[in-house]
């Protein structure tokens, strides 16, 4: 690992550490609040307009995620299919399936609900809404250290990209590395950004 690499780390932990502090301290109330928010934004958000084909992700609840199962259901009535990331447990790389409804989602073991391994993949996504620790204007994100999304994403690059986190976690600046990729919007319950580096 170059000096340079292991302090970019280091900076990312501390950012993350304080991210996640003040993000524990939010009443589910208030998260709950502001995800319907972000759901009511995403829902007329002119990128996502038209869009047949999208993921999603299961919000991690201990973790007070934002919650988009009122967007998946505003998806589903406009006749989208939705898809969930899938994480393999071998060689944890991820990917997207494609569920007819949330019934069947379940945990598998990384925290967060996934769709059967049975389930249909989703090669062809139209577009992808991502979790973040926090996001700069850049569109470059702060995640949970996996690099899942950073891995994943380059194989959707059709697909328009939209990082959704609370306002509070919008960032002057996100430290990134050449392996980052920024998304091309992002959503918060207050407003929405087109990325800078998009």
């Amino acid at each position: 690992m170059l000096p340079d690499d292991a302090i970019l780390r280091k900076v990312k932990a501390e950012l993350r550490k304080r991210i996640r502090g003040l993000r524990s301290t939010a009443p589910a109330e208030a998260c709950a609040a502001r995800s319907r928010k972000i759901c009511e934004r995403l829902a007329a958000h002119a990128a996502l307009e038209g869009k047949r084909r999208v993921a999603l992700f299961w919000p991690i609840e201990a973790r007070h995620e934002v919650d988009l199962r009122g967007f998946d259901a505003v998806l589903r009535e406009r006749g989208a299919k939705v898809a969930y990331p899938v994480i393999d447990p071998e060689t944890r790389e991820m990917s997207f399936r494609y569920v007819p409804d949330l019934s069947v989602l379940e945990e598998r073991g990384f925290g967060f609900a996934e769709p059967p391994p049975e389930a249909e993949l989703a090669g062809d996504l139209d577009a992808i809404v991502v979790p973040a620790l926090g996001v700069d204007v850049r569109g470059f994100r702060l995640g949970y250290g996996g690099g899942f999304y950073d891995r994943t994403l380059p194989l959707h690059a059709q697909a328009v990209t939209v990082a959704v986190v609370y306002d509070y976690q919008l960032l002057a600046e996100v430290p990134a590395a050449a392996y980052d990729v920024p998304v091309a919007h992002i959503v918060t319950d207050t407003r929405e950004l087109v990325a800078e580096a998009s």
